[in-house]
């Protein structure tokens, strides 16, 4: 078990200006410049996170072709997070105890074996739908433990200074693997097939792999704990429900996972059946929001230390749903794209700001179960939504889907924000 010690800030640059005041720079890669250990790390998450982006669009594919079925589509989708729905909580109590770097580490090198099954059951012709559903729910186990460890790795390889601006480079990283990853995948399907998606990607975890073995973190003295993890657990949930701006947040994330983000997991079946596009306008359209998420995230972290979040958030979670309304209005493919375009940019947005206000708040001794309450919520709940999605898409069509999920995110956040301004002084 190890203690979590503060990381000590980097020799490398000056985070001031001379006489002492912060310093002004916009630059957004400046966090990967001063620290070497996020930098190697982002570079090899980056990297495997192509393969995992290339995996996505051809699994959700996949099970529309096995099945014919948009419920389906959802329920593979659902498979991939309901571990995180049953699991994360108690995977932040283990974060806290545990050394987190290492946990990411083995919890990595077991998604590359997931990866590799699923290249040789598709490669085989061997895959149906209950063995995806299966390697789905075994992705998503590991990935229950891996997401809260990461997340709450990131102030050690930056510090506290920081730390929003690398949640919005590790989103900028995420949602560059979004941009290359679908085309690349596009490619790859209509060239060799479904089933070398999944094996590029296991090739692209040996890169993230290599990054965290080259990390150097000072040792951290082991410590006994007082309490049973059960008792962990409750001091958790303790804190985040008397901590009144952790509470508001994670219900905010709550109907963002739950409304918000099955337009993604019924993207094939928006593409296919409104738009009347193949596999590889589907993996276009996810590039166009990859586009526009990724120059959200590096916008925040340009300006993010400079502005005040809190009314960023509102502004963000406002154009949001709006996004999600236009979207289910429209019938051509190139006003899609723009309109996904806007969804990506103010959905990752919402997010990483999220993120960031949440570890802003929190002690580092609850860091870890907070991380994993945040994945609970934003992962975990969004099988409720895929599911529910999936039915309501099966009767009414998936455009009722994504403009209802929008309408009901827009009348939330309104509210929401009335009831607790002081969200946007944060």
């Amino acid at each position: 078990m190890t203690a979590t010690a503060p990381p000590q800030p980097s020799a490398s640059s000056s985070a001031a200006e001379p006489g002492g005041r912060p310093s002004r720079s916009f630059n957004p890669f400046r966090a990967l410049q001063k620290h070497r250990n996020f930098r190697i790390f982002w570079t090899g998450q980056t990297l495997s996170l192509i393969g995992t982006w290339m995996q996505s669009v051809a699994q959700g594919w996949l099970a529309l072709e096995l099945t014919d079925d948009p419920f389906m589509v959802g329920l593979v989708a659902a498979a991939a997070t309901i571990p995180v729905l049953l699991l994360s909580l108690w995977a932040g109590v283990f974060v806290d105890r545990h050394d987190k770097h290492r946990i990411v580490l083995v919890a990595q090198a077991l998604l590359l074996v997931q990866a590799v099954l699923l290249w040789w059951f598709v490669w085989t012709g061997r895959i149906d739908i209950g063995t995806l559903v299966a390697l789905a729910f075994f992705g998503g186990t590991m990935n229950a433990v891996e997401i809260p460890a990461r997340q709450a790795l990131l102030i050690e390889l930056v510090g506290r200074e920081d730390l929003q601006e690398a949640i919005a480079l590790n989103s900028s990283g995420f949602n560059l693997a979004r941009i290359i990853g679908p085309s690349i995948a596009a490619v790859v399907i209509a060239q060799l097939g479904l089933a070398w998606c999944f094996g590029l990607n296991a090739l692209s975890y040996l890169a993230v792999l290599i990054s965290l073995l080259r990390i150097t973190l000072p040792r951290r003295p082991r410590v006994a704990h007082a309490v049973t993890p059960l008792e962990g657990l409750r001091q958790g949930i303790a804190y985040m429900r008397g901590t009144r701006e952790v509470s508001v947040l994670m219900r905010m994330i709550g109907v963002l996972s739950i409304l918000g983000i099955s337009y993604l997991t019924l993207l094939p079946v928006f593409a296919r059946d409104l738009l009347g596009l193949g596999a590889s306008g589907y993996g276009t359209l996810l590039t166009f929001v990859g586009v526009g998420a990724l120059a959200g995230a590096l916008s925040l972290a340009a300006v993010g230390r400079f502005v005040a979040r809190g009314r960023l958030l509102s502004i963000s979670a406002y154009a949001f749903a709006v996004m999600l309304i236009l979207l289910s209005l429209v019938r051509g493919p190139a006003l899609a794209a723009a309109v996904l375009l806007f969804a990506g940019f103010t959905m990752i947005m919402t997010n990483a700001l999220t993120n960031g206000l949440l570890q802003s708040i929190v002690p580092d001794e609850f860091r870890g179960r907070v991380m994993a309450a945040y994945t609970f919520v934003f992962v975990g709940l969004s099988p409720l939504g895929s599911l529910i999605g999936g039915a309501v898409a099966r009767v009414a069509g998936v455009e009722w889907v994504i403009g209802g999920g929008g309408a009901l995110m827009l009348a939330y956040v309104a509210w929401a924000f009335g009831r607790y301004p002081e969200i946007r002084r944060l």
